[in-house]
């Protein structure tokens, strides 16, 4: 196993990437204090990449797709690090320069479509603001584009007259993707789009996704709480936990050789179909307060192998057999197990109710259109 230090991780691919991210920082003030819910990420991305961000509720995941795309609100705000997106960084620029490149450069499907649609507004009537912000004025050029972008997404056009409430959620959801591909921007940031569809709607709208990807080769950031889901749709994983980079790398190497005690306790957490039954085994605690993180690293509390000098400092990230890591495990300094109960034991099988992952997504959603592999959650107790 090769071991050296990766801080921040570097881009091994041969072209430059579209996307480039370092060291972003968001910092939510509140009354009682500042919380860094997004603490100094990093990582880039090629045209026509697949990028899946999975992690537990609360842990940055939407909060820094919103960061790059520069959607944040107060109380929120980027504190630290730039995002560098087609060699421009998004965090320095205008109001009116960001207008120029969403829709057109990126693009973002939201997380509700319902919420994210204009509710008095037809289908067509939202098309058309976007394509006119854009300078396409052109009656007949709207009508064209806005009908060939729904039948891309397998949607009759006759919809262009629908309202948002008219449609189902599936069709929602694609008509937000229609939406986002008005002008085959080079990035599509996708957050949780499959969150309140069922297994069968989830599976068709991800092989979709992939199609239109494949064919007009723009890159993609999906987050989702569902690892299952994009285990054989996405080129990259990387695992977030409060508000850091646990485990990023090649999907299916994450899948195959979870490196991270994080990283490996969520692959324990759904079943297989496959091999022998054997109980589900859970992550103990809950995330900490990132109003007063652990001094060292965050995982340890909740971590089977922790270590004495995990509590002391935060662990920087490493290279392991071409993903970065962010736990000690790596660092090849000899260390004992911490006296903390966890040591040892293994993943206590503490069934998926007492992880905070039944509440993320994870024991609700299908796992049986995943694969071979898996099997459907919704079935499990």
């Amino acid at each position: 196993m090769s071991r050296k230090p990766a801080d921040p991780p570097p881009d091994a691919r041969a072209s430059g990437p579209i996307l480039t991210v370092r060291d972003l920082s968001v910092e939510y003030l509140l009354e009682s204090g500042a919380v860094v819910a997004v603490d100094e990420v990093s990582f880039s991305l090629g045209s026509g990449e697949f990028l899946a961000v999975v992690g537990e509720s609360g842990c940055g995941k939407s909060t820094m797709l919103f960061a790059i795309a520069q959607l944040l609100a107060p109380p929120a705000e980027v504190i630290g690090g730039s995002v560098l997106f087609n060699g421009h960084d998004m965090v320095g620029l205008t109001e009116s320069a960001l207008t120029a490149i969403r829709w057109k450069d990126l693009s973002v499907v939201m997380q509700s479509a319902m919420n994210a649609l204009n509710p008095v507004k037809s289908i067509g009537a939202q098309f058309k603001d976007a394509l006119r912000a854009h300078g396409v004025t052109a009656r007949e050029q709207v009508a064209e584009r806005s009908a060939q972008v729904l039948r891309m997404v397998g949607i009759d056009p006759v919809h262009l007259r629908s309202y948002p409430h008219q449609l189902s959620g599936g069709m929602r959801q694609r008509s937000m993707i229609a939406m986002a591909l008005l002008f085959t921007p080079d990035l599509v940031i996708m957050d949780e789009p499959t969150s309140a569809l069922d297994v069968v709607a989830q599976r068709s709208l991800m092989v979709q996704i992939k199609e239109l990807q494949q064919e007009f080769g723009f890159a993609v950031i999906f987050v989702t709480h569902d690892m299952s889901l994009v285990s054989h749709f996405s080129d990259h994983l990387m695992v977030m936990y409060a508000g850091q980079v646990a485990e990023a790398g090649p999907t299916r190497h994450l899948f195959d050789s979870p490196a991270h005690p994080y990283t490996a306790g969520l692959m324990e957490a759904f079943p297989s179909i496959r091999g022998p039954r054997r109980p589900l085994t859970g992550i103990p605690g809950s995330p900490p307060d990132l109003a007063r993180p652990p001094q060292g690293c965050r995982f340890a509390p909740r971590c089977p192998k922790v270590m004495d000098r995990c509590s002391a400092a935060p662990p920087g990230t490493y290279l392991v057999d071409g993903a970065t890591v962010r736990c000690y495990l790596y660092d090849g300094s000899p260390a004992s197990p911490a006296n903390t109960g966890l040591a040892g034991t293994g993943l206590a099988s503490t069934g998926l109710a007492s992880t905070g992952l039944a509440s993320t997504g994870l024991a609700s959603t299908g796992l049986a259109d995943a694969g071979p592999e898996h099997a459907d959650l919704g079935s499990a107790p």
